[in-house]
């Protein structure tokens, strides 16, 4: 159920490992060799592979008068797509140096600004390979760039209403953004700020009503008081709004174009989970997600089982921080067994029970971080409306629901989830079909009317994947002007 202090692995191998065995090696390969050869062996003419010219890039063709007009009036709109904070003034380009950008863009808005090389090891999403040049080289033979470009960016309405808040931030912004409130504000000047976020608001409205609508926006307790955290949420800066969105947009674009239409989301910074049916959300719960100072990993994986009543293999950096120091005595006595590892050293186990921390059910999935999702004996939290808490892997409010949701093509195993339990015996149950999770960090969203609701920065990306793509942004552009600082380092 957690991950360890330090994460160190190779994302080449999690992308595109490949195991290397002897079936797979010719003959001569897997014949021994008793008397190593006084010469280099080589290989005989006809077994030797030519190995092929790499393929030519896609020519395109030299671009018209108006298309270079157009191409440069494209570019000109990064801050539109959330590519940069602000609109920059830059050299019109023409030729060579104009292509480049545009491919440079269109790959920024199709698979995302910022460099995999420059992710962190926890963003362990990756955007799928893109080559804009034949879609270039075909758009501009056939006069349809316009076309070509609107269909780069990530074709879901999520990303759709995160453009259009952008543009409703960046309009509040330019206005001079909105005033710091105080516990003592007057009604009215509370009124006048919210109305900045939320159009519905009218001016005889209960203050009540459109404090606790704002609170819910925040995900924060709808008390309709003006409480210090909902001050706190008013007074986040514009442009660390500005700063969320567009880290929101950058994240989209790590997403595949299309998702498989069963799946199960994690929000974890809204420590929320979804099931998609058909591409539908069927049912949601909620959830609890790493804690700060243990950031739940964005991957994305395929649930293959259930393991039913599972014992907890503590890990060792939890075993070495939290249990062993509190004595061999009291951890017997909390139900602990301490275990010899053939390397001569000692690991924690809590056996299966009704007091185990992984609770009676645990959804297994591939990942470098050994998180899963889970169930709990401890339900105060999901009470709570702040719920980031673990150890990285993702407690369920509802976890039988979802393990029934996910056998119910199987007739021996549809119904019969809570008979497992009960059954007291630890079990692994395989999936009638795998089921595709994903462990997503959406701080900024839009609802149908297109009001935008934000949830907390609990691990620090969002301010520094702005600062990530608006460098990523100027390396690309150096000829565009400086822009000022898009999020408060406080």
């Amino acid at each position: 159920m957690n991950r360890p202090d330090m994460i160190r692995f190779s994302m080449l191998a999690l992308l595109s490992a490949s195991v290397l065995n002897a079936s797979t090696l010719p003959a001569y390969a897997q014949t021994p060799v008793t008397q190593p050869p006084a010469t280099a062996p080589t290989l005989p003419p006809a077994m030797v592979q030519p190995v092929p010219p790499a393929p030519l890039p896609a020519p395109i063709p030299p671009l018209s008068a108006a298309q270079e007009a157009w191409a440069n009036g494209w570019l000109r709109g990064g801050a539109e797509q959330g590519l940069m904070a602000r609109s920059k003034a830059t050299a019109s380009l023409t030729g060579e140096a104009l292509v480049n950008a545009v491919l440079d863009r269109a790959k920024a808005l199709s698979t995302g600004r910022v460099d995999t090389a420059d992710f962190l090891e926890i963003w362990a999403l990756r955007p799928e390979r893109f080559d804009p040049r034949p879609g270039l080289a075909k758009a501009v033979a056939e006069d349809r760039l316009a076309q070509w470009a609107n269909a780069l960016t990530p074709p879901y309405a999520g990303y759709d209403g995160l453009r259009k808040g952008l543009a409703t931030y960046e309009a509040i912004r330019d206005k001079g953004g909105w005033p710091v409130l105080t516990a003592t504000s007057a009604p009215m000047v509370v009124r006048a700020r919210i109305a900045l976020e939320d159009k519905s608001v009218t001016p005889t409205e209960n203050l009540t009503d459109v404090l606790q609508r704002a609170q819910r926006r925040y995900g924060l307790n709808p008390t309709g008081l003006l409480d210090a955290r909902t001050l706190a949420a008013l007074n986040v800066s514009v442009d660390d709004r500005i700063a969320a969105i567009m880290a929101n947009m950058e994240r989209w674009r790590w997403m595949p174009r299309r998702l498989p239409v069963n799946r199960v989301q994690v929000n974890i910074a809204a420590a929320v989970l979804t099931v998609f049916q058909g591409d539908q959300p069927v049912t949601s719960m909620r959830a609890v997600t790493g804690s700060p100072q243990n950031a739940t990993p964005m991957l994305t994986s395929n649930i293959h089982s259930i393991v039913v009543n599972p014992p907890w293999n503590v890990p060792m950096s939890i075993a070495n921080r939290e249990l062993f120091p509190k004595g061999r005595a009291a951890l017997a006595r909390q139900g602990y067994k301490i275990i010899k590892t053939p390397e001569g050293g000692e690991r924690i186990v809590q056996p299966a029970g009704p007091n185990s921390a992984l609770g009676r059910l645990k959804f297994d999935f591939a990942n470098p971080f050994a998180v899963y999702l889970h169930d709990t004996p401890s339900r105060g939290k999901f009470a709570s409306y702040d719920r980031l808490a673990s150890h990285g892997c993702i407690r369920l409010e509802k976890p039988v629901s979802l393990a029934e949701l996910m056998v119910a093509s199987d007739p021996e195993l549809n119904g019969q989830i809570q008979t497992l339990i009960d059954a007291g015996k630890t079990q692994r149950v395989s999936l009638p079909q795998e089921v595709a999770v994903y462990l997503l960090y959406w701080t900024a969203f839009a609802s149908s009317n297109g009001t935008m609701s934000f949830r907390a920065d609990p691990y620090g990306w969002d301010k520094l994947l702005a600062d990530k793509i608006e460098a990523s942004s100027r390396r690309a552009d150096p000829t565009a002007l400086p822009s000022p600082t898009i999020a408060s380092k406080d």
